[in-house]
Formats: C-alpha cells, structure tokens, sequence
C-alpha cells in the first residue's frame, strides 16, 4: 500500500501489464521450442538474461512467468492439434540450446 492507500501492484492496470508482459515473452520463448515446464526449471538468472535478449524488462515476480509458462503450454496444446497450421511450429528452435541445456548422459 502506498501512503494514498493505492496498491499499484494489485490495481488492474499492473493485472493487464503482467498479461501484456507475459503474452510478450511466451512469444518469443514459444517460437524457441521451450515448454513451460522448462521455462519455470530455468533459474531466475537465465529467465533474466532471456528476457532482455526478447527486449523485454524482465519481470520483477514469478507471477509474470508463470503466466507465460501457461500460455505456452496452451500454444503447445493448440499447435499439437493443428500440426498443419503454419503457425503451429516455432521457428527459432535452434537457439533453444541457448538457453535450456540437455542432460548430460553418462559415460
């Protein structure tokens, strides 16, 4: 709360931000080949880093990225049921390894 009794942060107008900011970055991820799943395992260094390389400020809560997580998870579901659509099929998929980094087999 602020001393005018305003709270920026829960008002509708930071809902909307953290939406707009979310649909922003689940874009960009999306068109990466990275999951939701995989966007929360990353660590808040890397989120940063992906955010800035997306010209994104990143954001300052979880919230915000556990929004883009679920919208890519409804991309993912919507791109799984119309495979033919030519939006169903990230184009940047390459630069993935940027930032999720496969496991590490054993010897």
């Amino acid at each position: 709360m602020t001393a005018g009794g305003f709270d920026f942060a829960h008002s509708e107008q930071a809902a909307k931000s953290r939406q707009d900011k979310a649909t922003a970055l689940a874009r960009y991820i999306w068109e990466r080949g990275i999951d939701g799943p995989e966007l929360l395992a990353l660590t808040d260094t890397v989120r940063r880093k992906l955010a800035r390389a997306a010209d994104i400020t990143p954001p300052s809560s979880m919230e915000t990225w556990t929004m883009a997580a679920e919208l890519l998870d409804s991309k993912n579901a919507w791109a799984s049921a119309n495979p033919t659509h030519p939006s169903a099929s990230p184009q940047h998929v390459d630069e993935k390894i940027m930032w999720v980094k496969p496991p590490i087999k054993p010897w």
